[in-house]
């Protein structure tokens, strides 16, 4: 509940950040549409938060442990049901894209909450992710800082190949990477989008489901809230 609790507390100032950071918000958004598939019948983003990133990229669906922010991605348009990364409420095979945007720094743990990302999708599905890279400019302010903000006091960042071995790990293969956000201070980032990682602070990976999982396959949960 740590993790969660800022974000409980701190909604609408959580929310306002978007407003008032535009332009980075605006990057963050491009690098995540430049790989998200071209077209996909059920899509799902985890720790959906206030659906800042579902809604623009057209998915209408999340999980989300806390009430007041999956309350703002209502709002938004997103069916949202309650759940946290680790243990996904959702059966085996349901879905073909699978979003997370910064939600791998709370989880308790990374690599189940990927694997559990594996189980829900189809074979051939995506997962796509969005993360700061802690090796980076930004990245390095951000881990300095880290016990002045209230909501990053409890994150914990990862580099890009430690996102991109949990992937693999979990199961996934043919991951692709683009980067933006290029500097250190927030007011003066660079917005421009390039391939690769390990200079852009944000960095957006999409890979897909592949062979087997390296764990986790629990069996089927019901799925209440989206039948059939």
């Amino acid at each position: 509940m740590a993790k969660i609790e800022p974000f409980e507390k701190l909604t609408e100032r959580y929310d306002r950040w978007f407003e008032e950071h535009a332009g980075v918000y605006a990057a963050e958004l491009q690098a995540l549409r430049s790989l998200l598939p071209t077209s996909f019948s059920r899509g799902i983003e985890i720790g959906v938060g206030s659906g800042r990133f579902a809604a623009p990229l057209g998915i209408d669906r999340g999980v989300e442990p806390s009430e007041k922010m999956a309350a703002l991605a209502r709002q938004r348009g997103i069916d949202v049901v309650a759940g946290v990364a680790e243990s996904l409420p959702l059966p085996d095979a349901s879905f073909d894209l699978a979003l997370m945007v910064t939600t791998i720094c709370f989880v308790d743990d990374p690599l189940r909450s990927l694997q559990e990302m594996w189980r829900i999708l189809r074979p051939g599905g995506c997962c796509l992710l969005g993360f700061i890279d802690k090796d980076t400019p930004l990245g390095r302010h951000y881990l300095e800082h880290r016990a002045e903000s209230d909501f990053y006091r409890n994150a914990r960042f990862f580099a890009a190949e430690e996102v991109l071995a949990l992937l693999r790990q979990a199961g996934f293969s043919g991951c692709d990477t683009v980067q933006t956000l290029f500097g250190r201070d927030l007011g003066e980032l660079q917005g421009d989008l390039e391939p690769g990682h390990g200079r852009g602070a944000f960095v957006a990976v999409r890979c897909r489901k592949g062979g087997q999982s390296t764990g986790n396959r629990a069996a089927g949960k019901e799925d209440v809230s989206w039948p059939g």
